[in-house]
């Protein structure tokens, strides 16, 4: 369907594996012109773009990779910078980057230097390349796609997604860092919304709970009944799998949902509506 089709170039940022890689993998299949895998690891990033054009249905589709590091000014500026440089103007971004605390730990025991961190990766680098990414795309003109049947539509400036939390709307004990982090994703995506919306440049936000990601392993290994309280939690009895998370990124950077901004997508099974 044309509604879900992209049209443009891509800045991935955490696309070496996880979410971030999925994403960059779904936005190849949906015809992007190109994508820059950024990650802080660029080995496994300049391997993602790599696999990423046999996955390509865009015939001039474009991959490149940078090492990116997310909570320094100037690494981030670089990254933004090479992309409007090697495509010409950034449609899309996902800001998919993101840690776990160090230790799960009671409020009064929290390390203030894992706080620290935390924010840093989870919240700071958001709020980076938001800001680098939003003067590129405020810059440059407008576009429009072809819907067929549905006619021509105005599509803006460009769009991105922050990939946050469910942890966004609630709280679980001992992860005082992680919580905190994903309250304030929101608070910088609506913050965007609000400071950009009249430039046509859109920002939303996907909250999804457990997603079969290595830290999704790691949680499993801290906390070993992490599955049964899953399947008794969760009416799909299973974590959220990474190209999920893609689709949602996928609609929400689609000409289908051009007015959608400044919003958090849930993906919570219904979790969040009450208990079982």
């Amino acid at each position: 369907m044309a509604q879900f089709q992209l049209s443009g170039f891509a800045i991935i940022v955490g696309a070496a594996g996880g979410i971030g890689k999925e994403t960059a993998f779904t936005f190849a299949e949906a015809s992007a012109k190109g994508i820059l895998f950024a990650d802080i690891d660029h080995e496994a990033a300049a391997k993602a773009a790599e696999t990423s054009k046999g996955l390509a249905s865009c015939p001039t589709y474009r991959a490149l990779s940078v090492k990116a590091d997310v909570v320094d000014v100037a690494s981030v500026q670089a990254m933004v910078d090479l992309a409007a440089r090697e495509f010409g103007r950034i449609d899309y971004c996902v800001n998919a980057a993101g840690v776990d605390v160090a230790e799960y730990l009671p409020f009064q025991d929290t390390d203030p230097d894992d706080y620290d961190r935390v924010l840093g990766i989870n919240t700071k680098s958001i709020f980076l390349v938001c800001r680098a990414v939003g003067k590129v795309m405020q810059a440059q003109e407008p576009t429009q796609a072809n819907l067929g049947r549905h006619g021509i539509r105005d599509l803006g400036r460009g769009c991105i997604v922050n990939i946050a939390s469910a942890m966004s709307l609630c709280a679980v004990p001992h992860k005082v860092p992680y919580v905190t982090s994903k309250h304030a994703v929101t608070g910088i995506t609506r913050s965007f919304a609000m400071d950009f919306k009249a430039a046509g440049i859109r920002c939303n936000q996907v909250g999804p709970t457990w997603v079969r990601t290595p830290m999704f392993e790691e949680e499993c290994k801290r906390v070993p009944q992490t599955p049964q309280i899953l399947e008794q939690m969760c009416a799909v009895k299973r974590p959220i799998e990474p190209d999920e998370v893609a689709s949602a990124c996928l609609y929400l950077c689609s000409p289908s949902a051009v007015y959608i901004n400044g919003t958090l997508l849930t993906m919570d099974s219904g979790i969040l509506v009450g208990p079982m």
